[in-house]
């Protein structure tokens, strides 16, 4: 059996380095030492893996079929970073002399980088308007100017009502996101769990104000808890009708060739929603860098009249912050496959 990579190792690399303890525990114990001997690949030109290569011993030779090599030394600064991280591969990775890497599932990365990032912003976003009538509110909203009228037909038709007491919980921290809420009649509050074992109120929610979309823009686990304070009723719709629905209906899809003609021709703007750390060393040109636990505070900087294309690594971390900006009436659109499929030119 491989043994585990040690966690001050893994502590060492980007974007491991950035997430939280629970996060980060539950990738190191996921994550395996492979010893590669002087000679054999370690990945080849062509190969569509899914996974991010670290260093951690030795050298390995990175060569393409233009003819290009260059070697990569374990403990150098691009050795922080996953080796050539593109998909499908555009470089071989040979070890020059006995080394040791680990390889972390990509998708697996991606999704803990963006559960800790909404994790920062998602009470944040919470919208709490004075009102009584909820329909009216969540149609004047700025989300719902971009959903196609027979997609808001089918959403009222599509809601479940679901009575609720004082005191119920509605959602509640850890569990996995399963429905997008509006409380029609009644009130709520927002809390978390402290790590002393408290509970913190964070915020109050009242007729026509809506939750529950970030956990299910990232398939991540709910980071609050929503308890009734008073007798109401919520509506209710389900993962799938959201994402059907509200989701992409709100997203705008380009390749690289539309987003570079986007670009070119419209003056459109990339941003780079991963961390600052991932943009420094490996980013598209011209672009500017927004991480995506930053988007409540920059959001508001950007200009209403100008196009953006949101990238990440994969597509996971763009399409959450093309939602969120979506909500606020920006123009977004989000580069399709992500950076790693991306031709290095």
């Amino acid at each position: 059996m491989p043994d585990l990579v040690d966690k001050s190792i893994l502590k060492s690399f980007v974007p491991p380095s950035a997430l939280n303890a629970e996060n980060f525990q539950e990738l190191a114990g996921k994550t395996y030492v492979e010893d590669v001997p002087a000679g054999n690949a370690i990945f080849k030109e062509g190969d569509s893996d899914r996974q991010s290569v670290y260093l951690l011993d030795g050298q390995v030779e990175i060569s393409s079929s233009s003819g290009e090599t260059k070697v990569i030394l374990a403990g150098s600064d691009i050795a922080k970073h996953p080796l050539v991280n593109q998909q499908p591969r555009k470089h071989t990775a040979t070890a020059k002399v006995d080394s040791k890497v680990i390889r972390i599932d990509s998708d697996l990365l991606d999704i803990l980088l963006t559960w800790d990032q909404l994790s920062e912003i998602e009470v944040d976003e919470i919208q709490v308007d004075e009102g009584d009538d909820w329909m009216t509110r969540i149609l004047q909203s700025k989300a719902f100017l971009q959903i196609p009228p027979a997609n808001i037909q089918a959403l009222f038709m599509r809601v479940q009502e679901i009575p609720m007491k004082a005191g119920d919980a509605v959602i509640k921290q850890g569990e996995d996101g399963d429905y997008y809420y509006i409380v029609k009649h009644g009130k709520c509050k927002v809390t978390r769990n402290s790590k002393t074992g408290s509970e913190l109120t964070l915020a109050t929610l009242g007729d026509g104000d809506a939750f529950g979309e970030e956990a299910l823009l990232s398939e991540a686990k709910r980071n609050a808890n929503i308890i009734m304070t008073t007798d109401g009723s919520l509506m209710r719709l389900s993962k799938e009708d959201f994402n059907e629905l509200l989701k992409e209906p709100m997203l705008s899809w380009v390749t690289n060739e539309e987003a570079d003609a986007l670009v070119k021709n419209e003056g459109a703007v990339w941003i780079d929603v991963r961390l600052e750390s991932e943009h420094k060393n490996a980013s598209i040109e011209g672009s500017m860098n927004i991480p995506l636990f930053m988007l409540r505070l920059k959001a508001q900087t950007l200009d209403p009249d100008k196009q953006y294309i949101l990238y990440c690594n994969s597509g996971r971390q763009s399409s959450a912050c093309a939602y969120l900006l979506s909500e606020r009436g920006l123009w977004v659109h989000c580069l399709k496959g992500g950076l790693v499929e991306r031709s290095s030119g």
